[in-house]
This record gives structure tokens, C-alpha cells and sequence, in this order.
């Protein structure tokens, strides 16, 4: 078990590809700093900088990293309907959120299985703040875009805008600390999962939304993009702030327990499935009135088939697809996302099992170059999350 050891980037669902892709206004800027740039959901991304993938994950656990998520899908919808459109699409409950709080949820499908996860924010500004992931931006687009016309044709009053605007994710404990310095409103006041437009070191048109995919204390700054470059560069200027690219992101957030579109939940997993049973909201399951709703609720009281759970072992590295068995040798399951954790220095994955082998602490195998190596079910998040709740 080597922590210095880079995972290798197919490990991370990155690739080297040689094709056309799209780029975000910071490309250039990725570049000249020294990253690293790999095909990720059809966007050229920095998958780490001039330090090591360990040194930029554990710079974030310590401090403070910028990280460049331009290629997730902005999404705005206006129009007095929104709630109940959005809500149609979704399992959330929209309507119970206050001005300016967000949360996240799932678009599910008629069969149950989950299409995406995104965050929805209910701005006091005429519209909902929807940011998707970026593999999913042409599928989540045509989703909305079919609903918004059967809508439209209902007579209600809905519409949509994608944003053309950069996203910026700062995160880390020291995050509050560099920001304020660049923003009037007091970030005491901005909790977990709520958001604000704000001016960001004389920036103006920013959405700064305190969440992020660390598990740690962190915003996510969507910024015009033609100001991005400047926005970073101010960011950088402090001492306690470095650019941290994919392969820390992909690390970070399964240390945090959090899911990866299309390997840890995709169209054929429930959310009863994936643990997300508290995406529902109460008023939700009551009327079940979601996609997939049908399936779904049944599964809440009744056990399903399979679980997703955590897994902690030590030994080689656990990676996706390596199969997950009994003691006894029987094939119960499959690892969806692994790696070392430079945290823990143990391996730590997640993945899904047989629900009767899904109780923490259950000790069981898992299969790794045609060995057997001894692990047991784990409690997500492995590393304690440092989310900003209040005072």
C-alpha cells in the first residue's frame, strides 16, 4: 500500500483521448499553470497540477483548493409554475425550501432508477438555481427540455435558461477565511446549502452557493467568464489557496462517502438502493407524485435486493468493478468506486451488496488481481465531513 503511488488515471474515469473537446475559459489557464489535462464527460480537465494527486487532497483537508468545475450544467427556471415543473422531474421538495436554500435531489425515471443528482436552489430572484453533472448535461437538457414543452402545452407558465457562466468550487477549512475578505455579506450568515448574489473581489453577477464535494467546509462561485481568469487569480493570491484538479475531487468525495454519477448510481439503481432514501422529501413519498414513485415508496418499507455500502481494507487497492464476496467465496456484490485513502491510509470503497451483507461491520472479501483480500462493510462518510451549519 503506497500513499505517494498516483492511482492510474483510467482508475480515476479519466482518459488521455486524443479527441475534439470542449473547453472551459480557464484552459489556457489550467495549462500554463502546469496541469495535467484529460478527457473527462467529453471536457479537456486538469486531472492534477505540479504537486502530487496526494499533496493537492490533503492541501484541501488542511487548507483551502480552487478547483475548476465550469463543465457542470447551470441551469435557471423561471416562471410561476417552476416549482411544481421541477418537481415533476425530481424527488425533492422544492416547495418547502426557504429563499435562497438549496438541496440535493434526484431526477428519477419512470421505472425508479436515477437519471442524475443535482442541486436545486430556490432563489428569492423570480427563479430556480439548478446546477447537473456534466456526463449528463445533453440527457438532463433534453429531459427538461421535453417536460418544459409538455408543460407549455398544459397552458402553465415555465421556462428555461442554461448559463453560459464558469463555476468555481473553493473548499477546505480555510475557505471562509479567503473569501471574506472579498465579499460584503457576512459568510457567518451563509450556511450549508444556502446561496447568495454577491460582488467576489469587485466581481459582480456571482452566485456563491455554500456547498461543494469534499466533505469539507467549501462554495461553489458561479462567475461570468469572462471574469473567471481575474476571480481565480485573486484566489490564488492568497498563500493558503492551490489549484487541485480531478484526481483530488474523485478522492476527496468518496473519503466523504458522496456518489459518482455513472459509477455509483446510474438509470437501473433506485435511490432506496443507493441510500438516498433522504433525497424524498416527507410530502413527496405522501403523494407520490415523482417519477417512479410507484417503485420507489415500496422499496422504503420493504428490503431491496441490494444495498450500496462503504468498504474498508488494507492490501492492494480496491477499484471499480472488483467483485465483492462472502467469506466463504460466493460472488455477493461489486465495488462502483475505490481508492487509497491518503486520510486513513487504507483503502477505502463503496459499492453494492446483498442486503443481508450489508450490516456495518460485516466482514467480507474482495477480489483483486485473482487474490482474495479481507475487508469489511464500513460507515460512510469514512473521513468526518466538516459541512458550515451555523454559529
Amino acid at each position: 500500500f503506497d500513499l505517494n503511488s498516483l492511482p492510474p488515471l483510467s482508475f480515476l474515469g479519466f482518459s488521455l483521448k486524443q479527441a475534439p473537446l470542449k473547453r472551459t475559459p480557464l484552459h489556457d489557464f489550467h495549462v500554463a499553470q502546469g496541469g495535467k489535462m484529460v478527457e473527462f464527460a467529453g471536457w479537456s480537465m486538469p486531472v492534477q497540477y505540479k504537486d502530487s494527486h496526494i499533496s493537492s487532497h490533503l492541501h484541501t483537508r488542511h487548507q483551502c483548493s480552487a478547483f475548476d468545475v465550469s463543465h457542470m450544467l447551470q441551469t435557471k427556471v423561471y416562471g410561476k409554475d417552476r416549482v411544481k415543473f421541477i418537481e415533476s422531474l425530481i424527488v425533492g421538495d422544492i416547495a418547502e425550501l426557504k429563499d435562497n436554500q438549496g438541496t440535493l435531489s434526484l431526477f428519477t425515471n419512470a421505472k425508479g432508477g436515477i437519471m442524475d443528482d443535482l442541486i436545486v436552489t430556490k432563489t428569492d430572484q423570480g427563479y430556480l438555481y439548478v446546477v447537473s453533472n456534466a456526463g449528463c448535461a445533453d440527457k438532463d437538457s433534453a429531459h427538461m427540455k421535453a417536460k418544459l414543452q409538455e408543460f407549455k402545452v398544459a397552458g402553465h407558465d415555465v421556462d428555461l435558461e442554461y448559463l453560459e457562466e464558469s463555476l468555481i468550487a473553493l473548499q477546505g477549512p480555510s475557505m471562509a477565511g479567503v473569501l471574506q475578505e472579498g465579499v460584503s455579506d457576512d459568510l457567518n450568515k451563509l450556511t450549508f446549502m444556502s446561496s447568495v448574489l454577491t460582488p467576489v473581489f469587485g466581481i459582480r453577477g456571482c452566485r456563491v452557493t455554500r456547498c461543494g464535494y469534499t466533505g469539507e467546509d467549501g462554495v461553489e462561485i458561479s462567475v461570468p467568464p469572462g471574469s473567471v481568469i481575474a476571480l481565480m487569480e485573486r484566489l490564488l493570491a492568497c498563500s493558503q489557496v492551490k489549484l487541485a484538479g480531478l484526481g483530488a475531487r474523485d478522492s476527496l468525495r468518496l473519503e466523504a462517502g458522496l456518489c459518482l454519477y455513472g459509477n455509483d448510481i446510474d438509470e437501473t439503481t433506485t435511490p432506496v438502493e443507493a441510500s438516498l432514501v433522504w433525497t424524498i422529501g416527507k410530502r413527496r413519498r405522501q403523494a407520490r407524485d415523482f417519477p417512479g414513485a410507484d417503485i420507489i415508496i415500496p422499496q422504503i418499507k420493504a428490503k431491496t435486493q441490494r444495498k450500496r455500502v462503504g468498504l474498508i481494507s488494507t492490501g492492494p487497492p480496491i477499484r471499480q468493478h472488483t467483485p465483492i464476496l462472502s467469506l466463504d467465496g460466493r460472488i455477493i456484490g461489486e465495488v462502483t468506486s475505490g481508492c487509497p485513502s491518503p486520510c486513513l491510509k487504507q483503502n477505502v470503497a463503496m459499492g453494492y451488496v446483498e442486503t443481508s451483507f450489508s450490516k456495518l461491520g460485516t466482514h467480507i472479501q474482495v477480489e483483486v488481481r485473482k487474490k482474495f483480500v479481507p475487508a469489511v462493510i464500513s460507515k460512510m462518510p469514512f473521513v468526518p465531513t466538516n459541512y458550515y451549519t451555523g454559529y
